[in-house]
C-alpha cells in the first residue's frame, strides 16, 4: 500500500532508452514563442482571488487556483485531449505562465480524482512551477506514480496522501477534505477555509441515490459540509444540461449482472478504462457466474493492476485468463473487458470489428455491450464502430437501448440539491462549455442566489472576492489563458499560423513548384518541376499542371529581368501569389503553395 507521504514515488527509469510507447514523451527540449501580457495587479490585502486555468470553456484540461495572502493553492492539473481544430497536437495543457512567475506562493497541488482530465498535465507543468508537494487520495497518488512511469527523465514527485474527513495546513490555508461520489473511488472535494467563510470546490461529482432520493451517506457528507460558514461555492456543470436525477449505478450494475449471466455466447464489453468502480463490480459478477475474464487494451490492463495494488480489487486465481487461451474454455464462460467504446481507431474493439486481433474473432454467437455513452464529438467513430461490429452478425446492446451507462456527473436537480445544502453566498459555476456554466449560473439564480453573487468565468478570469467577504467581481485583467500545446517533444504555446497551416494542409494539401534559373541567362533552365499531395490527382489534371508551369515561368522570368542580385524572396512571394490565385479560380480550392527557386 502507498504510504502516508510519498518522498520518492516516482524515480528515473535507467534502463536503455527504448522506442517510446503510445502517450510517452521525453523532456520538452523546445517550446514555442509565448504572448506577452501586462502586468497583472498585485492581490490587495483581505482579498480571495480565485483563478480558472483550464476547464470552463471546455471539458478538461482543469486547473483551478486560489490565492489568499501569499498562499497559492492549485486545483488538478488535467490535459485536454487534441481537437480537429488542432491537428497534429498531442494533447492541450492549461497555461501556467500566471503559476510559473508565483513559484514562491505556490504551497500545494490538490487533486480531486484520478482521471486524466485532472491529473494528466502533471508530468508536463510541475518542474515548471516548482514540484510542489501533490495532494491527492491513495488510488489518485498511484495513478499519477502510473502516469510518471512513461516519463522516467523526470523528477520524482513529491506525492501525499490524504483522506475524505482529512484536514491539513497549508501556508495559512486550512483545507478539510470530504468524499463525492463520481465514476472513480478516491474522489474529494476541498473546503478551504478563510476568515470570510470557507471556499467548497466539488470536483467531477454526482449523488448516490434511490429514486431520485440522495442516500443517506450524501446527506451526512453534504450536510456536514453545509454546517459551515460558506462563502464560495465552485461547482460541476458538466450534465447540467440534462434535467432531474442521473441513472442510478445501482440500475447499471443489476442490467449488466443480468446480462452476464444470461448471455449464452462470449459476451465482450467496452468501458471506458477509467470506470473503476463499474470495471470492478463486472470483474466480480464474472467471478459470481464462474466465467473467465480476458482484457484487451493497454489502459484496462494498467487500471486493473491499479485496483489490484489498492486492493479495490482482489480477484480469484484463476479468473484472468490469455486471449490466446479463449479456445480452451466453453464460450458463455467468456466475459472480454475492452477499450474502445468511442471507435477509436487503434482500440481493442475496432480491431477485432474489423478483423485484426488474432485470438478473437468475432461471430454470430457473440453479444457486445456499450457501457458508455457516446463523447461529443465522437458520434461519427462510434457508429463506424457499430456499423462494423453488425457487419459480423452479432448482438449488440448499448445506452440507447438499455440502461447499461451511467455519468459519472450529476444532472440539474443533483446540482440544484447541492446548492442548496451548501448554502454558500456566491457560486462559481466550473467544469464546462460556457454554456453549460450559463445553464448552471441560471440553476442557481432559480434557487434564490442574486446575479451580482454569481460570476461565470472564461479560463484566465480573475475573480476577487472583496470588502471582507461582501462583494465578488472580476478583474478587467486577465491571467495567460492561452491553451499550452504538447506537439512531439516541445510543449508551449502554439503559433496561430502554424495551427492555421495544419489546418490548410488538412483540407487543400500541399503544391510544391521547383524552378532552376540559370544565372547567365536569367531564364529556366527547364520546365519547373510540381509536387502535389492531397490537392488535385496529376495524372488527370495535365492542362492545370501545364497552365501552373507557365505561370511560375513567367512570374520567375520577369520578377528578376534586370535584377541584379535577384531578389529570391520576393520572386517566391510573386510565384505563391499568382499561382495561388490560378489554382482558386480553377479548383476553388486553396492548397499551400511552396515554391522553391534555385540559382544554379
Amino acid at each position: 500500500m502507498i504510504k502516508k507521504t510519498i518522498k520518492k514515488s516516482v524515480h528515473a527509469d535507467r534502463r536503455k532508452p527504448g522506442r517510446q510507447r503510445p502517450g510517452q514523451f521525453r523532456t520538452a527540449r523546445k517550446t514555442f514563442p509565448t504572448k506577452i501580457h501586462k502586468t497583472i495587479p498585485a492581490l490587495q490585502a483581505g482579498n480571495i482571488r480565485l483563478i480558472p486555468l483550464g476547464g470552463v470553456e471546455e471539458v478538461g484540461r482543469n486547473m483551478m487556483v486560489l490565492e489568499y495572502q501569499d498562499d497559492i493553492l492549485i486545483f488538478d492539473a488535467g490535459v485536454q485531449f487534441t481537437t480537429e481544430e488542432a491537428p497534429g497536437i498531442d494533447y492541450i495543457l492549461p497555461n501556467i505562465k500566471y503559476l510559473e512567475n508565483r513559484q514562491d506562493k505556490i504551497r500545494g497541488l490538490i487533486i480531486t480524482h484520478g482521471h486524466l482530465d485532472h491529473i494528466g498535465g502533471i508530468p508536463f507543468i510541475m518542474e515548471k512551477i516548482g514540484n510542489p508537494p501533490i495532494y491527492g487520495s491513495a488510488l489518485s497518488s498511484i495513478m499519477i506514480q502510473k502516469r510518471m512511469e512513461e516519463f522516467p527523465a523526470h523528477p520524482p514527485l513529491n506525492l501525499r496522501v490524504v483522506k475524505a474527513g482529512e484536514k491539513i495546513k497549508l501556508g495559512n490555508l486550512k483545507i478539510k477534505f470530504f468524499p463525492v461520489t463520481h465514476s472513480i473511488p478516491g474522489a474529494l472535494g476541498s473546503s478551504v477555509e478563510t476568515p470570510y467563510g470557507n471556499i467548497v470546490i466539488t470536483g467531477d461529482t454526482r449523488l448516490e441515490h434511490s429514486n431520485n432520493i440522495p442516500s443517506a451517506k450524501e446527506e451526512r457528507v453534504w450536510g456536514e459540509v453545509g454546517k459551515d460558514k460558506n462563502l464560495l461555492l465552485v461547482a460541476d456543470s458538466t450534465n447540467v444540461e440534462i434535467p432531474g436525477f442521473s441513472l442510478s449505478e445501482k440500475v447499471v450494475y443489476d442490467n449488466i449482472e443480468q446480462i452476464i449471466k444470461n448471455t449464452k455466447g462470449r459476451l465482450i464489453i467496452g468501458t471506458f478504462a477509467s470506470q473503476f468502480e463499474r470495471m470492478i463490480k463486472i470483474i466480480e459478477m464474472a467471478e459470481k457466474y464462474g466465467k473467465k475474464i480476458v482484457t484487451e487494451g493497454r489502459s484496462i490492463k494498467n487500471n486493473i493492476e491499479i485496483a489490484k495494488l489498492t486492493k479495490l480489487l482482489e480477484p480469484k486465481k484463476d479468473t484472468f485468463i490469455f486471449a490466446k487461451d479463449i479456445k480452451n474454455y466453453p464460450s458463455d464462460r467468456i466475459v472480454i473487458l475492452a477499450t474502445g467504446a468511442q471507435g477509436e481507431e487503434f482500440a481493442a474493439l475496432m480491431r477485432m470489428s474489423t478483423k485484426q486481433n488474432k485470438y478473437i474473432i468475432l461471430n454470430e454467437r457473440d453479444t457486445v455491450l456499450l457501457s458508455s455513452s457516446i463523447i461529443p464529438g465522437n458520434e461519427i467513430s462510434v457508429r463506424k464502430l457499430e456499423d462494423n461490429l453488425y457487419r459480423h452478425n452479432l448482438k449488440v446492446i448499448h445506452y440507447r437501448v438499455s440502461e447499461v451507462h451511467a455519468s459519472g456527473h450529476g444532472n440539474a436537480q443533483e446540482l440544484a440539491w447541492i446548492h442548496q445544502k451548501v448554502r454558500a453566498r456566491f457560486f462559481t459555476p466550473a467544469y464546462g462549455h460556457h454554456s453549460m456554466l450559463k445553464i448552471h449560473a441560471e440553476i442557481a439564480k432559480s434557487l434564490g442566489w442574486p446575479a451580482e453573487n454569481i460570476v461565470v468565468p472564461d479560463n484566465g478570469s480573475i475573480i476577487e472576492i472583496q470588502n471582507k467577504g461582501e462583494k465578488i467581481t472580476v478583474l478587467k485583467d486577465k491571467a495567460p489563458s492561452e491553451p499550452m500545446m504538447v506537439d512531439g517533444f516541445s510543449i508551449g504555446d502554439m503559433q496561430e499560423v502554424v495551427i492555421r497551416d495544419r489546418q490548410n494542409l488538412a483540407q487543400d494539401g500541399i503544391f510544391v513548384v521547383i524552378a532552376a534559373i540559370d544565372m547567365k541567362t536569367g531564364r529556366l533552365r527547364k520546365s519547373p518541376d510540381i509536387i502535389s499531395r492531397g490537392f488535385v490527382y496529376l495524372r488527370e489534371s495535365q492542362e492545370l499542371l501545364k497552365r501552373a508551369r507557365a505561370i511560375t515561368k513567367k512570374t520567375v522570368e520577369d520578377g528578376i529581368r534586370g535584377t541584379r542580385p535577384i531578389d529570391f524572396d520576393l520572386v517566391k512571394k510573386d510565384v505563391i501569389n499568382n499561382v495561388s490565385r490560378y489554382l482558386f479560380q480553377t479548383t476553388n480550392k486553396h492548397p499551400m503553395v511552396i515554391p522553391v527557386i534555385l540559382g544554379v
